[in-house]
């Protein structure tokens, strides 16, 4: 059971679809987490297995989820039993399958050391889930001490689970992912390194998870992938091991794939004939003879002169043996710091519980950890303080130590921090004797949009960047971001994911960029930071009249321009420019032909809204050739700009000429607007795009 995070895809007593209240967190994982939940109609405990909102919208994430509910057609007490694929109301893919109540395989063989038989029966109930999904041509692909569930902890109801990798061998199928290595290299065959995996990978898979059962421990299969492959070469050692329980490991686990179990029912056939004589055994050494009374009076006095030894301080009680010897520490800003676990000694202990204070800034109890045998080598405190050292830039963390198997989860402040963090552990791992799985999420745990737009002000090339109207301006963990705006150059959009990508975490990002030439750039520079305010510019077929939203007009068209502000408006300069694709700025209003600029003297007021007409239909030119109008032509195709500038009083003392270049009105832009700010009441722009 996990604690509940903010960051969470559900949340607990959420319902899903109508149906499925959840629970508790059952595991996290690196695309999406698993919940006990309940199906409020039947009223029985479910397991879900949700993916994260960034994967529930790639198709290759969802594929897998579909292709792991077809595992629905399979009914056997020996594999978890999918009921149903859906989506969650926010979006979240989530399948649906039976709660299986009980331990892993992997958490057993980490407490206890399960004796041949028990281990026997586990493979016996495995190989004949095998025999149920290999018949239907699925092939687990990364069974391992973790998919085995001992139901209510029983061997002989052990259950397989997490087919999320299978894959499909009938004929014609497609493998869910791929070809590639799928599955985990401490449990995997060795053609699967290859990207070859049929049924008798799942039956090397077996033999590899109960060796690491005798064992108590993962397998150590090397570092690098040149370790991993020469460490596959080889036969798995199995000594010390009895048989039949060592033969039937070295069968499974042979290199070679023709020389193991060709399918399950062979393997289970043979282990039927070594399970039932082991059987008769057991039954005949019931019925021993009774120990003589003398031997066990004299056993009684043995004992009381122990007892009496032990109570005159003549003997010093042993300590307790912890099997596995372990250690938990977690610090979580909601619910506090905790530290739980075996230590060898009282000097031990503290210098543990000191560096735990220095990681978490709370200082343990003095009785959070247990004085035990069976610590795993010298080193091992000194490798566990130094583990909790590294968790000081992270500002959630959880640790648990088994043994020299490590577990290290945590919230890092940012992506360069986790990547540093996951880099150094993957670097400290062969100094020692550890092996850390690690699950570290990039934060920030909530972004304010606030925090990016200094990034994008630096970046723009073309007029402000920013966020949809839609868009929240806080941004919890798994969620898109998406940035909005014109650039200048190719590059830029690039750039711009390359600055947002160390500062969001994990979070998507989609940068929805419009590139635009140099020229309308150039004069958007200059433009006055003013909000449009109810000032718009309306775009229109001259031929028909009707509303061209998109601002695409095509060979042959003729566009039309009004600019539209509220009738109360009055006393207020207009002063509308044509940043033209020929590097050309053309001033439209005021003209030569049109020398008023002051809004009262312009247009025409209709239910209180002024609307100025400044490009005209070609037949209304021909009416007034003071008019001012334009077709596209194949000369004049590409982006040009209508901008618009309302301000308290005329922008230039001067009429400018019809037209002059970019840089010479980027010059007067500049100079006309330096220290009037104030006198700005409006800007408002549209893009006209003409293609052939």
């Amino acid at each position: 059971m996990k604690d509940p995070l903010q960051s969470d895809i559900f949340s607990l007593g959420q319902i899903l679809n109508n149906t499925y209240e959840i629970i508790r967190v059952l595991g996290r994982g690196g695309t999406g987490e698993v919940y006990l939940a309940r199906n409020q109609v039947v009223e029985r405990d479910v397991a879900i297995k949700a993916l994260n909102a960034r994967f529930s919208g790639k198709s290759d994430y969802v594929e897998l989820m579909k292709r792991e509910e077809q595992m629905r057609n399979i009914i056997h007490d020996a594999v978890v039993r999918y009921s149903e694929c859906s989506r969650s109301d926010t979006g979240q893919v989530f399948l649906v399958m039976d709660y299986i109540e009980g331990p892993s395989l992997n958490q057993v063989m980490l407490e206890r050391r399960l004796d041949d038989r028990a281990l026997m029966i586990v493979a016996h109930r495995v190989l004949e889930g095998l025999v149920a999904t290999h018949d239907r041509g699925i092939v687990h692909r990364d069974l391992s001490p973790d998919n085995i569930i001992l139901r209510n902890g029983r061997p002989e109801k052990s259950t397989i689970i997490d087919f999320g990798i299978a894959k499909d061998t009938a004929a014609g199928a497609r493998t869910i992912v791929g070809n590639d290595f799928a599955g985990k290299y401490e449990y995997a065959a060795p053609e699967q390194l290859d990207g070859q995996a049929d049924c008798r990978a799942d039956l090397y898979a077996l033999g590899a998870s109960l060796l690491a059962a005798v064992r108590q421990q993962v397998p150590q299969v090397g570092t690098s992938p040149g370790e991993v492959v020469r460490f596959k070469r080889d036969r798995l050692d199995t000594s010390g091991i009895n048989p039949p329980l060592k033969d039937l490991i070295d069968w499974l686990t042979d290199p070679d794939p023709a020389r193991r179990p060709q399918t399950a029912t062979e393997a289970l056939d043979r282990l039927d004939g070594w399970l039932k004589p082991d059987t008769h055994r057991h039954k005949a050494r019931r019925g021993k003879k009774r120990r003589p009374l003398l031997s066990v009076l004299a056993l009684a006095l043995l004992a009381a002169i122990g007892a009496g030894l032990w109570f005159a301080d003549v003997f010093t009680p042993p300590l307790p043996e912890a099997s596995p010897y372990r250690l938990t520490a977690r610090l979580d800003p909601d619910s506090g710091a905790t530290l739980s676990g075996n230590a060898p000694d009282t000097q031990t202990a503290a210098a543990l519980r000191t560096a735990f204070r220095d990681a978490s800034g709370s200082a343990p109890p003095e009785d959070a950890l247990t004085l035990a045998r069976g610590m795993p080598g010298e080193g091992w405190p000194d490798d566990v303080a130094e583990l909790l050292t590294m968790t000081l830039p992270l500002s959630h963390w959880e640790i648990d130590v088994v043994d020299r198997n490590a577990s290290f989860a945590g919230l890092a402040p940012d992506g360069p921090t986790r990547d540093a963090l996951q880099d150094t552990l993957q670097a400290w791992q062969p100094r020692t004797a550890m092996a850390v799985r690690t699950e570290l999420i990039a934060g920030p745990e909530m972004l304010d949009w606030a925090t990016l737009q200094p990034h994008l002000d630096r970046l723009a090339t073309c007029g402000p960047l920013a966020a949809p109207a839609d868009q929240p301006a806080e941004l919890p963990l798994f969620a898109t971001i998406t940035v909005t705006g014109d650039v200048a150059h190719p590059g830029d959009a690039e750039a711009i994911r390359a600055a947002l990508i160390p500062v969001i975490g994990d979070r998507s990002l989609r940068v929805e960029t419009t590139l635009l030439n140099e020229d309308l750039c150039a004069i958007r520079a200059v433009l006055p930071v003013a909000p449009p305010g109810a000032m718009s510019v309306w775009l229109g077929h001259g031929e028909t009249g009707d509303a061209v939203l998109n601002g695409v007009f095509h060979r042959g068209e003729n566009p039309v321009v009004d600019i539209l502000f509220p009738a109360t408006v009055a006393g207020a300069s207009l002063w509308v420019m044509v940043v033209d694709n020929t590097g050309k700025v053309f001033h439209v209003l005021p003209n030569i032909n049109q020398p008023l600029s002051v809004v009262d003297d312009l247009g025409h007021v209709d239910s209180g809204v002024r609307r100025v007409r400044v490009l005209w239909s070609l037949d209304q030119m021909q009416e007034d050739p003071k008019r001012l109008a334009f077709r596209v032509t194949d000369g004049n195709y590409g982006k040009s700009e209508i901008i618009a500038i309302l301000s308290a009083t005329p922008l230039f003392d001067l009429r400018r000429p019809r037209d002059e270049s970019v840089g010479s009105v980027a010059e007067a832009l500049a100079e006309t607007l330096a220290a009037r700010d104030d006198q700005i009441i409006s800007v408002a722009s549209r893009i006209i795009d003409a293609r052939p």
